[in-house]
């Protein structure tokens, strides 16, 4: 799968609808296309499976509950409080390092998303553990600093 210099997420080695395609090209090309799905609940579904990534599933994502599984992930991800979390003592909302890198996706307006502070703010009793710091939370004015990420291959218990 991987090559000597290269990573196994470019290699183009999976056939998918007639074609040659890397595990890169179905993330970035094809479930992050602007305007195909905008979707930010993508990337708590599709990953790398490092230590800093959200949880892998436990079963396969299937059409008929696709909303409801990526949702599930979703709260599972945001109720981490080893990758998004507020602190009480610095006022500062501390999230994983991936809603720095794709931040735009979090602007495309899917399911009424405009922003990474209108994403948070639903999740504000997940990542706080009471009224002030949920308040904090949904307060657009919150300083938001990017946790750093663990690139150590997840383990298996």
């Amino acid at each position: 799968m991987g090559k000597l210099l290269s990573t196994p997420w470019k290699v183009q080695w999976i056939t998918l609808l007639g074609s040659k395609v890397s595990l890169d090209g179905i993330e970035h090309e094809m479930l992050r296309q602007r305007g195909r799905f905008d979707d930010p609940r993508i990337h708590f579904a599709v990953n790398c499976a490092s230590v800093g990534c959200p949880m892998l599933r436990e079963e396969a994502f299937v059409p008929e509950r696709l909303d409801q599984q990526l949702d599930d992930q979703t709260q599972r991800f945001m109720t981490d409080r080893t990758r998004n979390r507020f602190n009480p003592k610095s006022g500062e909302l501390e999230l994983s390092k991936i809603f720095s890198w794709y931040g735009d996706d979090f602007r495309q307006g899917h399911m009424g998303i405009t922003s990474l502070s209108v994403f948070v703010a639903r999740y504000a009793d997940r990542l706080a553990d009471d009224a002030s710091g949920q308040a904090s939370v949904r307060n657009p004015k919150t300083d938001v600093v990017f946790l750093e990420y663990d690139w150590a291959l997840n383990d298996a218990p």
